[in-house]
């Protein structure tokens, strides 16, 4: 089936792009997660997910971790943890009452992505939860389209630092100083370690 709607096609057939785009999609895009794609999504330490509510409001977010974090569990499945946030969890909601979603693996040092779309579930009991160090919840993915896309435009970057929040073996994950702020401290949830700091002012 093609990935393509009639809205797809107008733009398609104003430029004359009607012949590639199919070319494309024939060669190119798949339900499955083939080892090359395995193999770059399980090298990325970040990605971008894009989700929409039940009205049509998008949301865009980024997410990240060390190498690995994101899981190929199988040719059609992706799970990637959820981490502990600002608490108004807007992607977990969208994928609660619209489980349609994209995700964008980028390479800004040896330019490269691949984009993945499938369907998004959350089970609080996902047996990979214990194998995620610092997780909250896992999301699995369902893929229906996956496929490389163009590399001619990523600015080419270098990593500096990977995040020193992002949750470790063995590692005690640092507070950031946002939660440590008066205006949002006493808001905390009562279990959040950040509650027993000195504020900051």
């Amino acid at each position: 089936m093609s990935i393509f709607n009639d809205d797809h096609r107008y733009w398609q057939d104003r430029f004359d792009t009607r012949r590639v785009a199919d070319r494309i999609d024939e060669l190119l895009v798949s339900e499955r997660i083939d080892d090359n794609a395995m193999a770059f999504i399980e090298s990325r330490d970040m990605f971008f997910l894009a989700t929409c509510d039940t009205d049509g409001n998008p949301q865009c977010s980024y997410k990240g971790g060390d190498p690995g974090f994101v899981r190929v569990v199988d040719d059609r499945t992706i799970a990637f943890p959820v981490y502990d946030g600002n608490g108004m969890f807007l992607s977990l909601g969208n994928i609660r009452a619209h489980a349609a979603i994209g995700m964008l693996f980028i390479d800004l040092e040896q330019p490269n992505r691949v984009r993945v779309n499938g369907i998004a579930s959350v089970d609080p009991e996902d047996p990979l939860l214990a194998d995620m160090t610092g997780a909250v919840l896992v999301v699995r993915v369902q893929t229906t389209q996956v496929f490389p896309n163009c590399s001619r435009y990523i600015h080419k970057m270098k990593l500096v630092e990977r995040s020193a929040f992002v949750p470790r073996q063995q590692v005690e994950t640092p507070i950031p100083d946002w939660k440590r702020m008066t205006w949002a401290q006493e808001y905390l949830p009562e279990h959040d370690p950040a509650r027993a700091t000195e504020p900051l002012l």
